[in-house]
């Protein structure tokens, strides 16, 4: 899908690349089109109505992963591909352990998201992009519908009730990211683009992974199109990696954040919501009632795995 591919050849400046990935992402998001809260502890001042019901050049931004959904929408769409016998019980182990890293740090390790894209580009490079629409629509129900944040979904809510469209801006393939944005009732989605010919994967990238500055440009380019007002409109992230996406925006929050994020929204004043419960959850960014037990069953067969090929 998308976001499954590796970085094109470094032809380009980082700068054009991320504009690339951007403008890609904007463009597919429009053609996929889709027609269809409690402030932390010694934050609570009164703020005035918002989302303001009926600006309709304001619009929302989410992040997908640990912001509207536990956990990484890669991952995920990985275990239900394994049930599908996509890929092999090595491929598993590997992301098992991408996962345990990203619950267990509670941030986004460039290194890890690479090794994550380069898994998965050997595993749907060939594939009919029709085919893993199809099979993304029975993952989302087996194993992210229920990792939907309730606190989140509801913010998007809000603007949905407010008259506003809501995009989600993901890291993630643009084909599962869409699907999501579907089932939400959002408007939709902004993802990593991935090339095809003739409807079929080519392991390729457009542009670069929908990450951190590329999240920004795709932003801009979107609301360019859509005549939308940033300064207006909102943006949600858990991960400092979207400091680019929360600063074009004249009301961003951070979601569930990693503590870089968490220190910069109270440097600027920016709005905080933290829906995960426990000290350990706050402090390392997993659910403390979700998913603990998934995480260690997960690197423990990745160490049986491992032991097995010695």
């Amino acid at each position: 899908m998308a976001a499954l591919g590796w970085l094109t050849p470094r032809r380009r400046s980082a700068t054009a690349r991320s504009v690339l990935a951007g403008e890609a992402a904007a463009e597919a998001a429009r053609k996929s089109f889709i027609d269809t809260a409690s402030l932390e502890s010694g934050d609570a001042v009164a703020e005035p109505e918002f989302p303001v019901a009926g600006d309709h050049l304001a619009a929302a931004f989410f992040d997908l992963d640990n912001t509207v959904m536990q956990g990484a929408a890669l991952f995920h769409f990985g275990r239900g591909l394994y049930k599908r016998k996509f890929f092999r019980k090595r491929e598993l182990a590997r992301f098992a352990w991408q996962q345990a890293w990203f619950r267990l740090a509670g941030v986004e390790d460039p290194a890890h998201m690479e090794d994550a894209r380069n898994s998965a580009l050997s595993i749907v490079k060939g594939h009919r992009v029709s085919e893993l629409m199809e099979m993304g629509e029975e993952i989302y129900d087996e194993y992210m519908a229920e990792r939907i944040w309730p606190g989140t979904r509801a913010l998007a809510q809000a603007h949905l009730d407010a008259g506003q469209r809501v995009w989600l801006v993901t890291a993630a393939p643009v084909e599962t990211a869409t699907i999501i944005a579907r089932r939400l009732g959002l408007t939709g989605a902004l993802g990593t683009v991935a090339e095809s010919l003739n409807g079929i994967y080519t392991g390729k990238l457009v542009g670069e992974p929908l990450h951190g500055p590329a999240k920004a440009e795709a932003v801009r380019a979107l609301a360019t199109a859509e005549g939308l007002d940033l300064s207006r409109s909102a943006a949600y992230s858990d991960s400092a990696n979207d400091i680019p996406m929360l600063s074009i925006v004249g009301h961003p929050y951070a979601i569930n954040p990693d503590s870089r994020l968490r220190k910069h929204a109270r440097e600027h004043n920016w709005r905080l919501r933290d829906y995960r419960t426990g000290r350990k959850a706050a402090k390392v960014g997993i659910p403390a009632a979700a998913g603990v037990g998934a995480l260690a069953g997960g690197a423990a067969a990745a160490v049986a795995l491992q032991r097995r090929r010695r």
